[in-house]
Formats: structure tokens, sequence, C-alpha cells
């Protein structure tokens, strides 16, 4: 199989773990800790969402364009943690500066990078990273002739 087609096979499958790991993580440390995702009542409840699809739609792009070389993994799993928290802190500060009624860029701009830097930010970003390390693996594996496991059923008798 072609690299750019299995890069875009494993991107994909990346991204939808990686939106059901954020999920996960957002509902678990916010059920543990008492924290609501996003503190500010202004900001409406579009911004958290648009967010985390912003991150994943990065983590697709950026896995798309880097796995097609897989034999590195640090490269993949730097930049798409790197471009997963971007995407989520600019995206957040697009968002709040569209709901909120205080329209300064300022109260946007902290508003960002403190839900950047807080647990759901650095969650984004960490989770980003680990699927970015699982994929590298599978993608390297599928462009070096690994053919996908099959069920026992699907198998011939004579294997």
């Amino acid at each position: 199989m072609e690299p750019r087609r299995t890069a875009w096979i494993v991107a994909a499958f990346a991204a939808a773990l990686d939106f059901a790991l954020v999920v996960c993580a957002f509902g678990f440390v916010s059920l543990l800790t008492g924290i609501e995702v996003i503190v500010d009542a202004e900001a409406g409840l579009f911004v958290a969402p648009a967010a985390i699809g912003a991150s994943v739609i990065a983590l697709l792009l950026t896995l798309a364009v880097t796995l097609r070389r897989s034999d590195r993994i640090w490269p993949s799993v730097i930049f798409s943690a790197v471009w997963a928290w971007l995407a989520l802190v600019v995206v957040s500060v697009i968002g709040y500066a569209f709901a909120s009624s205080a329209n300064t860029l300022l109260a946007a701009l902290l508003f960002g990078v403190g839900f950047g830097i807080g647990w759901f930010g650095l969650l984004v970003a960490a989770l980003a990273a680990m699927t970015a390390a699982f994929a590298v693996p599978v993608a390297r594996g599928r462009g070096s002739g690994m053919e996908r496991p099959r069920w026992p059923w699907e198998r011939d008798d004579e294997e």
C-alpha cells in the first residue's frame, strides 16, 4: 500500500481514538476533581466542543503528513502534541471572543491561554502525543507490508 494512503488511514483511526480519549479524560477529570471544563459561563456551550474538534482535526492533518515517513517517531509525537494544543488555544480564543459579552481581545487571550495551560488543555496535548506514539508503529508496520489481523472465520484452513 502506498505511504500516502496508509498515512491517511492510520491518521483517521488515530484521530477517532484521540477524540474518544479526550472526551473520556475530560469526563473523568471533571468528575474526580469537581472542576468544570469551561469555568467562565460567558464562553457558552460551543467553545469546548469547537476547541476539541479543532485539536482532533489538527492531529489528523499532522499525522497524515508526518506518517508518510514513519521511520522516526519523535517528529510525529512532538508535532502532534504542539499542533493539537495550539489549535485548542486558538479556537478557544476565537470562540470566547465571539461568545462573550466582554468583546475584548485581552479577555479572550486570557481565557484561551488559561484553558490551554489548565488540566484540560494539557490533557489534549498529552493525549495527542500518546495517540501519535501508537500511530507511528502501526503506520510503520503497514508500510512494510504487514497485513491486517484476521478474524478466525476469515482465515483459510491452510494456515
